[in-house]
């Protein structure tokens, strides 16, 4: 059993689509979410990858890959934590099998043993004035304060295509260090793809910190974009 220690209260939050982009109601705050300025702020070439792909599979193929992926994703993650909860949830439909055969990985080989202490799991996180998300679980991992993040995957993935997490990640640190003063500078994500393959991707130190300019661009990036629009329709 892992131990808890519910050191700090989080918020709680209501979400409300904004122009069709996912934002954070919190402290009468309308903050965007994590997800919303990283799809918002995507390469160039990241869209044109994901736009190649849709062509090739097709839109309604690409659409139920994407609908079944994100279903199996929330089974999964429900699974792991009533397993922290030790509640067992099961889930018997064809997807919730498969789901929870993941989050048993995910759990046996990514957390028993190694997440020391958990402060909470399924918790909004914010950034007064700037950005609003959830994370799976905060704590300390390892030995280290840290933000865990737990994923899916259709397929086995390469470090470099994953970047995006360690984004996320640091994004939900600097929320949670700006708000509570902890001193979080690890970024831990656990993956199983459906075929049951573990993956465990760390950030912490120098990495980490690149990781962290990368998303205060983005952030200037994503209200640099929103500040423009407002200019085009004023004039």
């Amino acid at each position: 059993m892992i131990k808890w220690n519910k050191k700090f209260k989080y918020p709680k939050t209501i979400r409300e689509a904004i122009e069709g982009q996912r934002h954070y109601i919190i402290n009468e705050e309308k903050l965007p979410s994590v997800t919303t300025i990283l799809q918002a702020t995507q390469s160039e070439e990241k869209k044109a990858s994901l736009q190649n792909w849709m062509k090739r599979v097709g839109s309604d193929n690409a659409e139920h890959i994407k609908n079944t992926a994100a279903n199996r994703g929330s089974i999964m993650h429900h699974i792991i934590e009533s397993y922290l909860l030790e509640a067992r949830h099961a889930d018997l439909s064809d997807i919730g099998v498969q789901a929870g055969a993941m989050a048993e990985i995910i759990y046996n080989e990514g957390l028993e043993g190694c997440m020391d202490e958990i402060w909470g799991s399924e918790v909004a996180l914010y950034y007064p004035g700037l950005y609003a998300g959830a994370t799976d679980l905060v704590g300390v991992y390892e030995g280290s304060e840290a933000i865990v993040d737990f994923k899916q995957s259709n397929k086995f993935k390469k470090r470099e295509w994953v970047e995006d997490y360690f984004v996320q990640l640091v994004a939900y640190a600097m929320a949670h260090n700006t708000v509570y003063g902890s001193k979080i500078n690890k970024g831990v994500v656990l993956m199983c793809t459906k075929d049951k393959q573990f993956q465990k991707f760390v950030i912490e130190g120098r990495e980490f910190n690149r990781y962290v300019w990368q998303w205060l661009r983005r952030v200037d990036e994503y209200y640099g974009q929103k500040v423009s629009k407002v200019g085009q329709e004023a004039s």
